[in-house]
């Protein structure tokens, strides 16, 4: 489809504002508010697992969106499909990026023909890719070359939390343009924090996967011990869970995807892997040992090389129950 040519699902009458979150009572379902619908036009680069949904809530909050994919035939209802990186970022005030690492973000923007070469001056770009922390903020000094200014928004909270709105946003950059944007990102996400200066958003996001990482397989583990000593692992998870050793593990993944042999939690065990690696890796540049997140890493990626191609990463068990001269 021709960038500019609404697509066809398009469903007519866009809500004159977006639809925004408002706490509601405690531990309750937050409810809704409206604001009076932006001006910007966004391009939305990256309609995998995650972008999709967020590009959607985008276009039915109001926001011209102008969306592209490598993929063929990537499509958001309510956005304009395009050609090209270059495509959908030529006009648009605010560029946003959810791919698989920072090198695709990279390239995206400043490779051969890249979105960047046709972003006016003043510009924003929100990375929302689990990214390197260091090479963000020279990404993010390129672009202030060209007058774009770059921030860092990372998620947390899974596809349910992309398609709800519900997701955890930790955001890095200038200040002002972080509050100049939050209308954008109360879209997409619940709790939206402001990690620090540019990176801090990626550095945050790395460090909080490197700790889920740890804390999976500790979990799994544990399981697997506990099982050769002939305990029940259903009931070794609840009272894990009614314990000190309670988990996002324990909690959301043993009894799902483990014990019921589904495995399919929805993120890959390639990415988990990378941001464990961004992690230890942003340990060795502050000069600061971190022999877990180390070890972590080691992990993962022999799990990674381990396991087949497209694996999710609750498929580390199999990993971890292998004989140990496997691993």
């Amino acid at each position: 489809m021709v960038c500019g040519a609404p697509d066809r699902e398009c469903i007519r009458g866009r809500p004159a504002g977006n639809t925004l979150r408002e706490s509601g009572e405690s531990g309750k379902v937050p409810v809704m508010k409206t604001r009076s619908a932006p001006k910007w036009t966004i391009a939305f680069i990256g309609l995998g697992r995650m972008g999709r949904p967020m590009a959607a809530r985008l276009a039915a909050a109001g926001y011209p969106l102008r969306v592209y994919d490598k993929a063929p035939g990537a499509r958001v209802r309510g956005a304009e499909a395009c050609a090209s990186p270059a495509e959908a970022a030529a006009g648009a005030q605010v560029l946003v990026t959810m791919l698989p690492d920072g090198h695709a973000v990279r390239s995206t923007l400043l490779g051969r023909k890249g979105a960047a070469s046709v972003l006016a001056a003043g510009a924003v770009v929100i990375d929302m890719s689990s990214s390197d922390p260091v090479a963000t903020r020279g990404l993010g000094a390129e672009l202030a070359g060209r007058g774009v200014r770059l921030i860092d928004a990372p998620v947390s909270g899974r596809v349910e939390g992309a398609r709800s709105g519900t997701l955890t946003i930790m955001a890095g950059g200038n200040a002002v343009t972080f509050r100049k944007m939050r209308p954008l990102l109360e879209v997409l996400g619940q709790r939206i924090f402001h990690a620090g200066p540019l990176g801090a958003g990626h550095a945050v996001k790395a460090l909080n996967n490197y700790i889920a990482a740890a804390g999976t397989i500790a979990a799994f583990e544990a399981v697997i011990v506990g099982r050769a000593f002939g305990l029940d692992p259903a009931l070794m998870t609840d009272i894990f869970n009614a314990s000190a050793s309670r988990n996002s593990t324990t909690e959301n993944k043993v009894r799902q995807h483990v014990l019921s042999g589904a495995f399919g939690s929805g993120f890959a065990l390639a990415l988990m892997a990378k941001d464990v690696r961004i992690a230890d890796s942003l340990a060795r540049s502050v000069g600061r040992g971190a022999p877990l997140a180390r070890r972590t890493r080691q992990l993962w990626d022999a799990a990674e090389k381990s396991l087949r191609a497209g694996a999710d990463h609750t498929e580390i068990y199999r990993h971890l129950e292998s004989p140990l001269k496997k691993r």
